[in-house]
């Protein structure tokens, strides 16, 4: 891929088709394309960034506490429209509708969060020096391209708003392109909570446009989540146009179990670390790595609960397994299935798509995968786990360490200081020991490798997009001579 494309969203997780396709709702459920929506003509898009950029002349000028009231009012506004939201979110990407609106209650604390604490996080920095005065102090930078995925339609989206409102930049976001109604309900949520026109701007934009974005010199970073292909892409334009990046990227996290005092809860954090949201989440447990010793114990009993799962309306709230986001997620799904095990592996529970329809693939256990089959290497972004069984720590360190990815890990044992030696030597940006890998605004996400670079949420979540600026004072009367070598 050359440095002049833009950014592919083949991959499931990002968007629909590639970008040729009109942003549209099409029920994942039903199968029923319930609305489209027009792109934004490519001549209209520099006028929409330069009013983001003067828009953002203002709202930096604004104190932190004004904008922070905008945040905290739009996580007032987002609780207030819980069943609006997620209904949208349950029929755009057919996530369940509980977890729908659990998804809404986690937006509206991270909005919180930044809304409470980002004026304390933003005060100005003393440094010990040894004469004089210095402080580092923190400013936005400008206009910000968000370019984010269908899974949390919601939840990804805020966790670059929050901060970045807060801060004081202005923020332009990409959604996916089967997300319409839910980007344009963010954007109307930031208007009524009091934004000024041109501080958050939704863009129904072309995959083909969205160089002419990063480009603009009145855009100062982008934030992508979504596939490795399409952060590549989105890292190559950032580089050539000289602006900052942040990438969270695809994951096939492990989930170790050491031993298992307590087997049933063991299997009922794999089970939901796996299962939340259909599998459809970069952390979700994806490789199940488990000591000889329990091994049968916790197959025998993951089998039992992956074999609960049967396939129903997800704005049903008895309904246990949803759909995909879409067909074409599902076909993608199966076909990983399908490759190992035509390669010989076996299907403990599962495997396929069942007789009905809608975007499903059942809920899938395998074991017996190998190297040659891609369900090893690649992420399985969907209701499908692969289970290892290992001889000791140091086989399940290196089988966890045998990926490209690295986002995230958990590690089970009843012996808390055995399972934080083994969570010591993993490679991933996140570590959770005897709970399964999550997200809540004080803790920093992201990961290492190929699962991408920089931070969103907690305290770091701040500064990807600031200005970190030293102002170094001496007294009139005592001013310093240059400094031997000044560097630059």
């Amino acid at each position: 891929m050359t440095t002049t494309q833009a950014p592919s969203t083949e991959h499931p997780k990002t968007a629909s088709d590639a970008g040729a396709r009109p942003y549209a709702t099409v029920n994942p459920y039903t199968g029923q394309t319930e609305q489209e929506f027009p792109f934004l003509e490519t001549s209209e898009v520099d006028g929409v960034v330069e009013k983001a950029h003067t828009a953002f002349l203002d709202w930096r000028r604004r104190t932190v506490e004004e904008r922070a009231a905008v945040v905290k009012k739009a996580a007032e506004l987002m609780l207030e429209r819980t069943d609006e939201f997620a209904a949208l979110i349950t029929k755009e990407m057919g996530k369940r509708i509980q977890e729908a609106a659990g998804e809404v209650q986690l937006a509206a604390s991270i909005l919180n969060y930044y809304a409470d604490n980002g004026p304390r996080f933003l005060e100005p920095k003393p440094i010990d020096v040894m004469a004089g005065e210095a402080v580092v102090v923190n400013e936005p930078i400008g206009v910000i391209l968000a370019i984010e995925p269908w899974n949390y339609p919601l939840y990804q989206v805020v966790r670059v708003a929050g901060p970045n409102l807060t801060l004081g930049n202005t923020i332009l976001l990409k959604h996916a392109e089967n997300n319409p109604q839910c980007a344009l309900a963010l954007e109307k949520l930031f208007r009524d909570a009091g934004a000024p026109e041109g501080v958050y701007t939704n863009l129904f934009l072309r995959i083909a446009d969205v160089e002419q974005v990063i480009a603009h010199k009145a855009v100062q970073g982008v934030t992508l989540t979504g596939s490795e292909r399409a952060g590549s892409s989105v890292a190559q334009l950032a580089g050539k146009h000289l602006k900052k990046s942040v990438l969270e990227l695809g994951g096939s996290d492990p989930f170790i179990v050491l031993d298992a005092p307590d087997v049933g809860r063991t299997v009922k954090a794999a089970t939901m670390a796996r299962m939340a949201n259909t599998g459809q989440a970069c952390i979700a447990a994806k490789r199940i790595i488990v000591l000889d010793e329990v091994f049968d114990d916790v197959v025998g009993g993951l089998k039992q609960a992956f074999s609960t799962f049967t396939p129903g309306d997800p704005a049903d709230p008895s309904t246990t397994l949803g759909p995909l986001s879409t067909e074409r997620a599902a076909a993608d799904l199966a076909a990983q299935i399908q490759d190992a095990v035509d390669k010989g592996a076996t299907v403990l529970a599962g495997g396929g798509r069942p007789e009905h329809d809608g975007a499903f693939v059942n809920a899938t256990l395998l074991t017996d995968v190998t190297p040659d089959m891609r369900a090893y290497h690649e992420e399985l972004f969907g209701p499908a786990a692969v289970i290892y069984r290992v001889a000791d720590e140091e086989e399940a360190i290196a089988l966890a360490n045998d990926s490209d990815f690295g986002l995230s890990a958990a590690v089970y044992s009843g012996d808390t200081e055995r399972a934080r030696s083994v969570a010591d030597r993993l490679e991933s940006g996140m570590v959770w020991i005897n709970q399964p890998s999550g997200s809540s605004p004080e803790l920093p996400f992201g990961g290492v490798k190929r699962s991408g670079y920089g931070r969103e949420l907690s305290e770091l979540g701040m500064f990807e997009f600031a200005n970190r600026r030293l102002v170094r004072t001496m007294p009139a009367k005592k001013q310093a001579q240059p400094a031997q070598h000044t560097g630059g």
